[in-house]
């Protein structure tokens, strides 16, 4: 487990009013949406704009998809990378 998604479970639980939602229950490869935590397509919008905010990055409308916002894993790498290629 790494700092950034320390940050996302953090981000996430706020961002999203996850009331009933310890940071600990959200697995690194728990599903984010479906049968995971539930978010849905609002919750992606309301995600990507705290995303941008808290870590200080773009994200274009084609890199939301399924991959990218998969689960914490696949969401870590993805802001570690932008983060790296940013100026």
């Amino acid at each position: 487990m790494n700092a950034t998604q320390e940050r996302l479970r953090a981000l996430i639980i706020k961002t999203l009013r996850l009331e009933n939602v310890e940071p600990e229950t959200i697995g690194e490869e728990t599903s984010l949406f479906g049968e995971g935590l539930g978010l849905d397509s609002i919750d992606a919008l309301e995600l990507v704009v705290a995303l941008e905010k808290e870590f200080g990055i773009r994200i274009g409308d084609d890199e939301v998809g399924p991959e990218v916002f998969k689960n914490l894993t696949t969401l870590g790498a993805f802001i570690d990378s932008k983060r790296k290629d940013a100026p």
